[in-house]
Order: structure tokens, then C-alpha cells, then sequence
């Protein structure tokens, strides 16, 4: 196991055990007060964390994506109805997440949304939160760990530069974890959605199945099967771990965008355990609702409470 992964395990055996702070939107610590800076004040020791520091570790979470649109994940909003509209109508989904929980009556069905729903994630655009963080990071030595499996991330930066450790919508896997391989799902979802069209179900041989045990595959994500974590998820550990090592003497600054109260042990307390064990980290978190920094380290730390997007932007912009 890899040190990263280390701090992961400790921080979920920590979530098993106090549940109930977690689910009431807080955690098992005593935590720091409200900022006394104002909201430009903020900005600003954002932008001069950024510059002074030698190096970055990013942690991107869903809240970073669904500042920029991409909202559709957990309920019925504007943008789920945009992409997702037919299966909204027909079946009453309401959200992504929603819909790939589902029991859906036939695999037809089934794949047919599970097409719709990588496709959509396949096929987007760097969105601008993305583009105003790579803008802030230009010139850095930077890191990415992500928990989003929406592929903005290695859209932007090589693969080398890039964990994401809940996996990734371009590739399948077995089902059954018959075989450690994953392979490629974008030509396959491509077919899927041209196949289907207005419809709600593909057809019969175009459901995806593995080519090792002939059953059928399924995304290569955590959340809702039965997750691989073979070779390449033990990879995206590795290379975050590798990273840490490398620069874990230096003035990291631990960046935290959109981490909510599902998963807090991938990133946000790995990176409040980084900030309080190595001697130079910083921490700055930004997050559209919870104001969660821990005592011990508020002297290191800060929490923007606003909307990641006007964050980002406000800060490019003052950058220059």
C-alpha cells in the first residue's frame, strides 16, 4: 500500500467511526472559527499562496466540476435535463446518479443510459473553472489527485501529471473482475449513442462485454459496480505518492476545490493531515458551502466559502 493510500485507509476507518459528525456536514475535530478576511481579502492571500509557493498538489472534487455546469449528478437541474431529458420523461430519473442506481427492466435500457451518460462526460469541454485553475497554476510544478470521473483533468494535463483515484469514464472493465484489464470506452459509447438516437434502448449486440469471460462489462468507476482496483488504480496511487515524496520538503500548498460530506477521506483529510506533518505545506480549500479547517492548522490554512467558479475567476483575473 502507498503512503497516499495510507492516509485514505486511516481517514475511512475514521468516517466509519464518527459517522454522525460527518453526516451533520462537520467532522470529529475541533475546528477553527470563521475567517476574519474578507471575501477580496481572501482572493488575494489566494493568488500570493499560489505564487510563493515551489510546488502544488491539486484536489479536485465534484464540486470543482459542478461549478463549471457539469451539476447534473445529483438531482433534476437545468443542465440533467439537458443531456438526460429523454430518460427524465420516460422514466422519471431525477439525476445521474440516480439513473445509474437504477434497476433498470432490460440491459438495452440500461446501456442505453449508461452510453448517454459517459458520453456526456466524454464529449464536454474543458469547463472555465478548469481553465482559470490551469490559468492560476501556469509556470508552477503542479500535481493533480482527483476523485472526478468526468475525464476535465487529463483533458488539460498528460496522464504522468494526473491521479484519479475513483477511476475514469473512457475506459471499461469486467463486470465480474474476471481480469485486471481495462480497455477503451469511447469508441464503443460512440456507437452506443449513434445506435440508439432518440430511443431509450441500443441494441442487443451492442452492449459492451468483457473479452476475456464473454459477461458483460461495466465503466471502470467507483460508485455503483463492482470497482477494479487492480493495476491502474493502484498506478494513480503511486503516482501521487511518488509526487509527495519528491516534494514533501518543499513549500507545498495542498489546493482543495469542492470537497462535500460523502467523501472526505480522498482528499480533504489527507490533505489536512499533509498540512499539519510537513513542515512547509499550506493549505487553502475552496467550497460553495462547508467551512471545515481544523484548529491545528489554521495557522497554516484557509477556507473560501463562495462559489468555486467565481473563486477561480476572480483570482485569474487579479493574477493577471
Amino acid at each position: 500500500m502507498t503512503p497516499y493510500e495510507e492516509l485514505v485507509v486511516a481517514t475511512q476507518e475514521n468516517f466509519s467511526r464518527f459517522r454522525a459528525a460527518y453526516a451533520a456536514g462537520s467532522a470529529p475535530y475541533e475546528l477553527a472559527g470563521p475567517s476574519p478576511l474578507t471575501y477580496e481579502q481572501q482572493i488575494e492571500r489566494l493568488v500570493h499562496e499560489i505564487a510563493e509557493a515551489d510546488c502544488v498538489l491539486v484536489g479536485g472534487a465534484s464540486g470543482l466540476s459542478a461549478a463549471g455546469g457539469g451539476d447534473f449528478y445529483y438531482g433534476d437541474t437545468p443542465s440533467f435535463r439537458e443531456h438526460f431529458g429523454k430518460f427524465a420523461e420516460k422514466y422519471g430519473v431525477r439525476g445521474a446518479f440516480d439513473g445509474s442506481f437504477r434497476r433498470w427492466e432490460t440491459p438495452e435500457e440500461k446501456w442505453a443510459y449508461l452510453s448517454t451518460f459517459l458520453h456526456t462526460t466524454q464529449t464536454a469541454p474543458v469547463r472555465a473553472p478548469y481553465r482559470d485553475l490551469d490559468a492560476l497554476l501556469a509556470g508552477k510544478d503542479f500535481f493533480v489527485l482527483t476523485t472526478n470521473q468526468d475525464t476535465q483533468f487529463v483533458k488539460l494535463y498528460p496522464e504522468g501529471q494526473v491521479a484519479q483515484i475513483q477511476g475514469d469514464h473512457r475506459f471499461f472493465q469486467c463486470a465480474r473482475c474476471c481480469t485486471d484489464d481495462t480497455w477503451d470506452a469511447v469508441g464503443p459509447v460512440r456507437q452506443m449513442i449513434e445506435a440508439q438516437g432518440d430511443d431509450t434502448r441500443i441494441p442487443t449486440s451492442l452492449i459492451p462485454r468483457c473479452p476475456h469471460c464473454g459477461g458483460e462489462a461495466f465503466p471502470w468507476v467507483r460508485g455503483y459496480g463492482n470497482f477494479l482496483q487492480g493495476e491502474k488504480y493502484e498506478e494513480q496511487y503511486r503516482k501521487v505518492s511518488d509526487w509527495l515524496a519528491a516534494h514533501a520538503e518543499r513549500r507545498l500548498l495542498l489546493l482543495e476545490l469542492g470537497v462535500g460530506r460523502m467523501t472526505p477521506m480522498f482528499i480533504q483529510e489527507p490533505f489536512w493531515n499533509l498540512t499539519l506533518s510537513l513542515p512547509h505545506a499550506r493549505y487553502v480549500a475552496m467550497n460553495d458551502r462547508y467551512d471545515l479547517l481544523p484548529a491545528q492548522i489554521a495557522d497554516k490554512g484557509m477556507v473560501i466559502v463562495a462559489d468555486i467558479a467565481r473563486v477561480l475567476a476572480d483570482a485569474r483575473a487579479l493574477a493577471g
